[in-house]
């Protein structure tokens, strides 16, 4: 039986949005490790966080992560399950979900 390799945090980073883009801000955490030259992904947590629009849930809108042993979204407080085909299509998911939001922010809709 083989020992899988430590995990180690691939990458964290907290992008400030300015005001005209709709503020708040987009937090990334992904963690995993390398495998024949592959990157595996054990863990992540994706965030847009704008207290203006959402003051509950520490000011999390919207929010895809797999913590508590399965794959689920977040939205204004709201945790749902969602079908994972791969940290990559969660990720594009997540960028395409969080414009949206700043479009109708910016529109003056409500979320």
């Amino acid at each position: 039986m083989s020992k899988q390799p430590k995990e180690i945090l691939l990458e964290q980073e907290r992008c400030e949005l300015k005001p005209k883009s709709g503020g708040g801000l987009l937090n990334y955490e992904v963690w995993g490790y390398q495998e024949n030259g592959r990157t595996l992904v054990t863990r992540y947590n994706l965030a847009y966080i704008n207290h203006a629009v959402y003051a509950g849930d520490n000011g999390r809108v919207l929010g895809f992560d797999n913590a508590h042993g399965y794959h689920h979204r977040h939205f204004m407080g709201k945790a749902e399950p969602v079908a994972f085909a791969s940290y990559e299509a969660q990720l594009e998911r997540f960028q395409q979900e969080w414009q949206a939001l700043i479009k109708q922010q910016l529109k003056g809709k409500n979320l």
